[in-house]
């Protein structure tokens, strides 16, 4: 289909609305591709400066979720558009994206209105590993906004935990602190961290039971187009995270699927939260998901989970790993001496109590002072 980019049908809305969608794109390009991928800072910052493409954008597009910079680049990488592997360089280059994703935009919007932008990061796990094999066992684990529940098995990867040069042991930056995890698994994820050796986890977590709620839960193990999907949610350029990707589903592929469920976290949370066996410690965690929510349901999620655990025999515990702007109840934590990326690091938070910082793929876990007396732990 041919779309005038400037007349969407919905004129008047779509002006008003199309400098916000450049603004939009403007910040992702700076604050977020910005260091972390060349093509995606390029082409989201040439977006934001194309304001008939930005009308369009506005005019067909429903406001907030499905208006992401992401989501629109990985709908034209998951129909194989133009520059898909690498991202458009240069004028021409972004002339042919543009003219591509225009005539095809009613299979792009299509993409859009279905997918939602369900980054699995399955190296997360080794920032969420040092809580949970400390943790009484054996566990039910239960994840909100699971995506592909590639969290949810930790227990199948393998961990090297390096140093970074700034522990307080003064190993050097690259020594192996700890390994741990299966060792035939095809996943090895390695996490730089200046903790003490006896904060790193000696075994994996005993998991009797694994459950997850996502608004579209995907199965890339069982499902091609679902791992394709998973796969144009990668950035350009990195082959490091796609290798990362795949090496996980293989490592899954082999074992039971977790009890998924459809729908919105709040409204299925105390029906699966009740399913966990009662012998086993309830841990609910979520990684980068609150984002997605607005501040006011933030709240009521975080005040249902602690009534669920409360009133649970036994009680349970709460892992949250999101950006401290996310959760600002949670007391912020001290950083004394902070790097040019801190402001995307995220907080690793026990029961309300923050424990760590943490890269936000899982590539870094730096403790937090008095995070060994945390209660719970």
């Amino acid at each position: 289909m041919v779309v005038n980019v400037g007349n969407t049908g919905n004129a008047g809305s779509a002006a008003g609305n199309a400098w916000g969608v450049a603004e939009r794109y403007r910040e992702f390009s700076w604050r977020e591709a910005r260091g972390r991928s060349d093509a995606h800072e390029e082409l989201s910052a040439r977006i934001s400066q194309d304001a008939e493409f930005c009308d369009l954008l506005s005019g067909s597009l429903p406001a907030g979720n499905k208006q992401q910079p992401n989501l629109l680049l990985a709908a034209v990488r998951y129909l194989d558009g133009p520059h898909a592997e690498m991202g458009p360089r240069g004028e021409a280059a972004y002339g042919r994206w543009r003219e591509w994703t225009i005539r095809h935009w009613d299979e792009v919007r299509a993409v859009i209105m279905q997918r939602a932008t369900q980054t699995n990061e399955p190296a997360r796990c080794a920032t969420l590993l040092p809580l949970l094999a400390r943790l009484p066992q054996p566990l039910a684990l239960l994840e909100a906004g699971a995506s592909a529940g590639l969290c949810l098995h930790p227990d199948r990867y393998r961990y090297r935990y390096e140093g970074d040069g700034e522990g307080r042991d003064g190993r050097r930056a690259g020594a192996l602190r700890a390994e741990v995890g299966a060792p035939e698994s095809p996943l090895v994820l390695t996490c730089r961290t200046g903790g003490a050796a006896d904060e790193l986890p000696d075994r994996l977590p005993q998991i009797v039971w694994r459950a997850g709620i996502d608004l579209d839960p995907l199965d890339p193990a069982a499902e091609p187009d679902d791992l394709r999907w998973l796969q144009a949610l990668v950035w350009p350029g990195d082959e490091e995270r796609a290798a990362r990707l795949s090496a996980a589903v293989e490592a899954v592929r082999p074992a039971p699927r977790p009890r998924m469920v459809r729908g919105d976290l709040l409204d299925e949370l105390p029906a699966l939260a009740a399913e966990a066996p009662p012998e086993a410690t309830l841990v609910i965690f979520h990684s980068s998901v609150l984002t997605y929510l607005p501040p006011a349901r933030r709240e009521e999620f975080a005040r249902l989970v602690r009534s669920l655990l409360d009133g649970r025999p036994g009680g349970g515990h709460w892992i949250s790993n999101e950006h401290h702007s996310v959760l600002p109840w949670i007391t912020g934590p001290a950083h004394p001496s902070p790097r040019p990326d801190d402001a995307l690091l995220l907080t690793l938070a026990l029961d309300g109590h923050p424990v760590a910082l943490t890269g936000p793929h899982g590539q870094s876990l730096h403790s937090l002072p008095g995070a060994a007396d945390t209660p719970g732990s």
